[in-house]
């Protein structure tokens, strides 16, 4: 199978850099090569790719800038815009695509878990934009398999285990909101849950709109105390609701994902975040980062 990602440094094109094989030819392509902030120049850049799949690893995800200007544009180019182009080329191409989206389609409120088919409510611009992409995606016959995911960990890149590990060093005590309720996810299922899909796509499967996110939910305090438990740190975690943090987009309340469609349809358990965590905490240990 030849896969083409789009994204090069993220945290998810860098997880499926590593699962190239003989058999599993992978090519990832940054700004460098295709530019989701040019909508323009995708095109024929696309037309160039020898690739059975394609995955769009690629996105704006600076939540809080995305509400103010420039912000604002460059989210709805990238994650928008840009993405009904790649769908176009696909269609083209006649190859399917494998998109990631996020579960800031949906209000965040509640406590049940969201399903694929829930009606889905937006609170700020990059839920909007995330969601302008899948409409650009449905609105066409392309053969394509959408996944939307949350609170994505790795040992690469920026996230909440590193910031956390670089704050725990710093400071005994650290106040965490406790009224946000998820499922991290550690970047490396993502990326063998996207091959899979990928590979059943092209076996045939029809596709359609997914959940995935690691088991089992918890707020993000419990996140952090989860993380300074595995890594030896002794700081303290105080519970704060989320109006004691304000941001300038709002966060979900409730992130909750239900990805039981996902394990029937592709046979895809949700991961324990606790033993990927494991995995990222060794992974830094032994890099030194």
């Amino acid at each position: 199978m030849k896969v083409a990602v789009l994204g090069h440094s993220g945290q998810l094109a860098t997880e499926l850099r590593r699962r190239a094989t003989d058999t599993l030819q992978i090519e990832t392509f940054g700004r460098d090569r295709i530019d989701l902030g040019a909508p323009l120049s995708i095109l024929p850049l696309l037309a160039d790719i020898d690739a059975d799949v394609i995955i769009n690893a690629a996105a704006y995800t600076a939540v809080d800038a995305a509400e103010e200007d420039p912000g604002t544009e460059t989210a709805l180019t990238v994650n928008a815009a840009s993405v009904a182009v790649v769908a176009r080329g696909c269609l083209e191409l006649g190859i399917p695509l494998v998109h990631i989206s996020s579960d800031y389609v949906f209000s965040g409120l509640g406590q049940t878990p969201w399903s694929p088919d829930d009606a889905t409510d937006p609170q700020g611009l990059y839920g909007q934009s995330k969601l302008q992409g899948e409409v650009a995606i449905t609105a066409t016959d392309l053969h394509h398999a959408i996944l939307r995911t949350s609170w994505v960990f790795s040992a690469h890149g920026s996230n909440f285990v590193k910031t956390m590990l670089r704050l725990g060093a710093e400071r005994d005590r650290l106040t965490i909101v406790a009224d946000q309720i998820g499922g991290p996810t550690p970047a490396a299922d993502i990326a063998d849950a996207c091959l899979t899909i990928a590979k059943q796509l092209l076996e045939g499967h029809t596709g359609g709109t997914y959940h995935f996110s690691g088991a089992p939910d918890v707020s993000w305090a419990d996140f952090a105390r989860e993380i300074f438990r595995q890594s030896g740190l002794t700081t303290e975690v105080v519970d704060i609701p989320s109006n004691d943090y304000p941001t300038k987009a709002v966060r979900p309340l409730n992130s909750r994902l239900d990805c039981s469609t996902l394990t029937v349809e592709f046979g895809i358990e949700r991961p324990d975040w606790r033993i990927g965590l494991k995995n990222v905490l060794r992974e830094l240990q032994d890099t030194g980062a």
